[in-house]
């Protein structure tokens, strides 16, 4: 069975081995990355995540196109961990000015999941548990990445929040 699992939760509540641990079971594994190294500090980061899950992964990078990297994903992979739809949806936000091109690639994402090649694992943060933000652009992340949280939940066939380390299934 080919499940949608969307994992939530705030920052460094857990849900990157929460998600490694879901996909435990599978044989077939593949990781799909969001983020890019702009920096020495998130250089260590992204290796830090490669070796936690070391060999078993084929690992993806596409910082935009989700759609066509989870439609372009080998037919005998049997689960995918995409880490993770917040860093996405900042990357759009960098790349397109116009909120209607962003929310397009968010329903083309969604229209590959409605049937997906194999089990997809989805991890995003929960920003909208905190203060308003105070400028505009902040603002617009927060809202654009709730949307995008809304939407792939209401997709999803599972639902985990993760709070301190602790899993709380929610769907």
């Amino acid at each position: 069975m080919r499940n949608l699992i969307y994992l939530t939760g705030g920052a460094r509540s857990g849900k990157s081995s929460f998600a490694l641990h879901c996909a435990e079971r599978y044989d077939k594994k593949a990781f799909l990355a969001t983020a890019e190294a702009f920096d020495e500090e998130m250089q260590r980061r992204i290796l830090k995540h490669k070796e936690e899950r070391g060999d078993e992964y084929i690992t993806v990078e596409e910082p935009l196109h989700l759609d066509r990297a989870v439609d372009a994903i080998s037919k005998d992979v049997d689960v995918v961990i995409v880490d993770c739809l917040t860093v996405w949806a900042g990357n759009l936000m960098h790349a397109f000015d116009s909120d209607d091109l962003i929310m397009s690639h968010v329903e083309r994402l969604l229209s590959v999941l409605k049937e997906p090649p194999c089990t997809i694992i989805l991890v995003t943060n929960e920003v909208g548990m905190g203060i308003v933000p105070d400028n505009a652009m902040a603002r617009k992340f927060r809202d654009i990445a709730g949307i995008i949280n809304q939407k792939a939940a209401a997709a999803a066939t599972e639902a985990w929040l993760l709070c301190s380390g602790i899993p709380v299934r929610m769907k």
